[in-house]
């Protein structure tokens, strides 16, 4: 709910600033929101104890699904960062210093419950299984998952070599 809460105040913001700074916002958050849903809804994962244990076989699933959940948060080298880092730009533009450290500090807030949420799910082990997990690695859904993970965890890279090039 905090993370909600303090995207739709960077929202605000990119939208005091400029309109098109906001529906760039706010797709990349609705791209990050998506994918974890996605990946919420394929796995049926309802409740946070489930995360813990629910890739235990699978540590590559695992981690991507963090690696979203930081990207989601605004983490530097993800694709939640890009539109963050625009808000951050327009703000220094337009002397908005106070605000600018105010939503920072909210945003490092976020990223500190979903990095102890990731150190919690990889330090531990939950050998036991309430739920009943069925995989099917090669489903669509599956491959769908994996390539919006990959623009996720890699978008950053893809847009600024994209950049370069052109």
């Amino acid at each position: 709910a905090f993370s909600s809460i303090n995207h739709l105040g960077w929202m605000l913001s990119s939208l005091m600033i400029s309109e098109s700074i906001w529906l760039i916002y706010f797709f990349f958050y609705s791209f990050l929101s998506f994918v974890l849903t996605f990946m919420f809804n394929i796995f049926k994962l309802f409740h946070l104890n489930q995360l813990f244990s629910w890739f235990v076989n699978s540590k590559i699933l695992k981690f991507t699904l963090f690696m979203n959940f930081l990207s989601l948060g605004g983490l530097p080298p993800f694709l939640g960062f890009l539109p963050k880092w625009l808000v951050i730009q327009q703000l220094t533009l337009c002397n908005q210093y106070f605000m600018l450290t105010i939503m920072m500090m909210s945003t490092l807030i976020t990223l500190f419950f979903y990095l102890r949420i990731c150190y919690s799910a990889f330090m531990m082990n939950y050998f036991e299984n309430n739920w009943i997990m069925k995989m099917n690695m090669n489903s669509i859904n599956y491959m769908m998952y994996m390539i919006m993970t990959f623009f996720s965890i890699f978008g950053l890279f893809l847009i600024s070599l994209f950049y370069f090039m052109f």
